[in-house]
């Protein structure tokens, strides 16, 4: 429901610092679409650049009060508070954005285009958009997706909030490069936001999860030569459900395994420790494959997310990664994603 002539504020509260604010900068890393603010009041009147190493050029301010000197034209909420519920005072700013004539665009689990009161407030030819709600007319999954001929590209993760998105849009980007007809589905709300087709799939009921996926493979696998499949979720996060109808519907051909450098615990549960990753990679390659009740899908590459390194660390991590591992490894974000891209089509 973005267009080009929407001018966005991004509601980052605590969150420009912090992995609760992973939709806000990746939307700040990929959107096209003109950014005129970001909202936080813990970093206001800092340099997005130096705080985050995005290279977009976007005010911080402390409140939606502020960011209405930019006349922004929509709201997108850029954070994941814990229990996804805003803050009351965050939720009086909304309020507020809304009655100033802004569009929202809403990628909590708290629903707010049916709030009463947010109703009233709406203007004309204004929206407020509700990303996580399931698709209608869906069916539970079949596993047809193996009869595509295109490449089909899963990535997979040690934890949640690694980069498997941003791995997917990497080698969605360097894909596209190359001349190839390739697509990046998304099942999450920031890969919508970002305007790419795709699911919210944490808003699909368990039993047509599976189906979900499915369906949108289905819909580009016949004439694309690759599908970057968005993942979600990791088989190791005991709080991760995700993964798996993931495998299922999408029938990968290849998977990527996500991986922040140095991590050795989950990071919501750290009594949960990461197995090595050549075990990690048995894992995910066994139950893609099932016994052989479906055709074996291999893990061509590892992307290591090495934001919180130094150049040299990172490029020590990498060499480090792919000795533990034997394959490719890279940051697909820092180095680019074309290692990870040439592991897939050899084989």
């Amino acid at each position: 429901m973005l267009t080009s002539d929407d001018r966005i504020a991004i509601l980052l509260h605590e969150g420009t610092q912090g992995s609760r604010g992973k939709t806000g900068l990746s939307l700040l890393r990929y959107s096209e679409l003109p950014i005129v603010a970001v909202i936080d009041h813990e970093c206001a009147g800092g340099s997005l650049p130096e705080i985050t190493g995005i290279e977009r050029q976007v005010p911080i301010v402390a409140s939606v009060a502020a960011a209405l000197a930019y006349q922004p034209t929509a709201l997108v909420i850029g954070i994941a508070p814990s229990g996804g519920a805003l803050p009351d005072a965050w939720w009086q700013e909304v309020k507020q954005a809304v009655a100033a004539g802004l569009s929202v665009v809403n990628g909590l689990h708290t629903l707010m285009a049916t709030d009463p009161e947010l109703a009233t407030l709406v203007h004309p030819n204004r929206w407020i958009w509700d990303l996580r709600c399931e698709p209608a007319g869906l069916t539970v999954g079949s596993g047809q997706a193996r009869l595509l001929p295109c490449l089909r590209v899963l990535t997979v993760g040690t934890d949640m909030s690694v980069g498997k998105m941003s791995t997917s849009l990497e080698l969605n980007r360097v894909s596209l490069r190359r001349g190839l007809k390739s697509r990046f589905l998304a099942t999450g709300q920031t890969g919508l936001m970002l305007g790419h087709d795709g699911i919210p799939l944490d808003a699909v009921r368990i039993d047509f999860a599976a189906g979900a996926v499915e369906q949108i493979v289905m819909r580009y696998g016949a004439d694309h030569d690759i599908l970057h499949i968005e993942g979600q979720g990791s088989f190791i996060n005991p709080a991760s459900t995700a993964t798996l109808p993931l495998m299922r519907g999408s029938q990968p051909t290849h998977l990527i395994l996500v991986h922040r450098a140095g991590q050795t615990q989950i990071q919501s549960f750290p009594h949960v420790t990461i197995p090595p990753l050549p075990k990690v990679i048995d894992l995910y390659e066994t139950v893609a494959t099932a016994g052989g009740a479906f055709a074996p899908a291999r893990v061509a590459g590892i992307a290591l997310n090495t934001f919180h390194l130094s150049p040299t660390e990172a490029q020590q991590a990498i060499e480090q990664t792919a000795e533990e591992t034997g394959l490719p490894c890279t940051d697909p974000i820092r180095f680019g994603a074309e290692p990870l891209l040439e592991a897939i089509f050899k084989g």
